[in-house]
């Protein structure tokens, strides 16, 4: 049975890459991505031998277990021709690709898959990420070593650890088979995609309900506008729905659209490498297969990490109290190069340091008692007191406390003590 349904393949090298690596396939009942690994020409060639392995497999099925199996067989066959390719051209040695694939059958999608690119489900409204990566961070994730928005910036997120490659002639590809309906769509992606958009954004673009064709293009826009530091590729897959049906004419894209032109560039100059750097990593590889044993030396290697951010957050961590410590001190000790005149109970006294107080912490302590009376002072001058005046040093602080001795001599002779009334005497023969 035919798959009834619309479709789109687009791929763009970006704005950093030199040449595009990935490749993609969409077809009557076959949709692929793949993403090449290996340098400039290595990952083209990858690729390309992947499409062209998996283009024959676009065909109706007698059942979903006929599917798979072509499928397996297929993968196998491409690595073969990976080991082939880099044991005739030594200079392609280390190269691979990503590998997303789809073959409807009826009702139901069958999916293989090795790599981290990845296939979504769009379906009632809700996206979801069918596919696993096969990468070391998501080994971290997994074992909740991460979390997955620390999994985005983490510096080995580009480690994979199962691929389509020249190391492996019997490659294990994650499969299994779904149903599924109209009004489903399925997008198949290169991490130049899911890698700069995250899925809330890819969300939103599917929401739209526009074509496959314009919902390609505006995923497209949105990692360009992100930067696309990585070749993005993009097929979308709509079951039935509300546009029109395609005419399953196959669609290739990215460097399997043009395979024969491949060529291994010379080796650059130092000079040119160092007056143009951003070119030079443009033809760097995406990805990275390590060897089988080199898996715990990874997570060896980020338990190291981890452990120097925590010392290097603990060694912050006291770096600042100590830095808070000095300052808190140096503040102290300026205060107490400050005096004051003040009340204390019912006469005036010195006080070194400041008035205000920082919560418990007193900032001030008396230094001396004038012996001056509260009571002893006019009004103005003990409101005055009670308010505290502040000294700009010791020396003038002993003269606020004569102005203040002479005020109070002042107003003892304004206001002399009252004269006692003379005791009545006894009137004779009272009584």
């Amino acid at each position: 049975m035919v798959f009834e349904g619309s479709s789109v393949a687009i791929s763009h090298t970006g704005k950093v890459r030199s040449n595009n690596q990935d490749s993609g396939y969409s077809g009557s009942n076959l949709f692929v991505v793949a993403d090449g690994m290996g340098g400039h020409a290595g990952g083209d060639v990858a690729s390309s031998i992947a499409i062209q392995r998996m283009e024959p497999l676009d065909q109706a099925y007698a059942s979903t277990d006929d599917a798979q199996a072509s499928l397996q067989a297929a993968a196998t066959t491409a690595a073969g021709d990976l080991i082939r390719a880099a044991k005739d051209r030594p200079e392609l040695a280390g190269l691979g690709t990503t590998l997303s694939a789809i073959i409807m059958v009826d009702d139901y999608a069958v999916i293989g898959h090795i790599g981290d690119s990845r296939i979504y489900l769009f379906r009632d409204d809700a996206l979801t990420q069918i596919t696993a990566d096969h990468t070391f961070v998501q080994r971290l994730v997994d074992s909740g070593r991460i979390t997955p928005e620390e999994a985005r910036y983490h510096p080995r997120r580009s480690v994979l650890m199962r691929v389509l490659s020249d190391m492996d002639a019997d490659p294990e590809l994650d499969m299994f088979v779904m149903h599924t309906q109209p009004g489903d769509r399925w997008l198949l992606c290169s991490d130049g995609l899911s890698g700069v958009v995250d899925e809330s954004h890819i969300l939103k673009a599917m929401r739209m309900g526009m074509a496959p064709g314009r919902t390609a293009d505006n995923l497209l826009k949105q990692a360009l506008d992100g930067g696309a530091p990585d070749n993005v590729t993009i097929v979308l897959v709509d079951v039935g729905g509300q546009h029109a049906v395609s005419s399953g004419t196959p669609t290739i894209v990215g460097s399997a659209s043009n395979p024969l032109n491949i060529s291994i560039p010379a080796a650059r100059s130092v000079l040119t490498n160092w007056l143009h750097p951003v070119r030079q990593a443009a033809n760097e590889p995406t990805h990275f297969e390590p060897a089988a044993e080199y898996l715990e030396e990874l997570i060896e290697e980020d338990r190291r990490r981890a452990r120097r951010r925590r010392l290097g957050w603990i060694a912050g961590m006291l770096l600042v109290v100590a830095m808070l410590g000095v300052a808190a001190f140096a503040a102290y000790s300026w205060t107490q190069t400050r005096y004051f005149v003040g009340a204390d109970d019912d006469s005036v006294v010195i006080f070194q340091g400041v008035q205000q107080n920082i919560g418990p912490i007193v900032l001030s302590t008396p230094l001396r008692d004038t012996d001056i009376l509260l009571a002893d002072l006019p009004p103005y001058q003990r409101t005055t007191v009670e308010r505290t005046i502040t000294a700009r040093s010791l020396a003038d602080a002993e003269a606020i406390v004569v102005r203040l001795q002479a005020g109070a001599d002042a107003n003892a002779i304004e206001t002399p003590l009252p004269t006692p009334l003379p005791t009545p005497t006894p009137t004779e023969g009272a009584g």
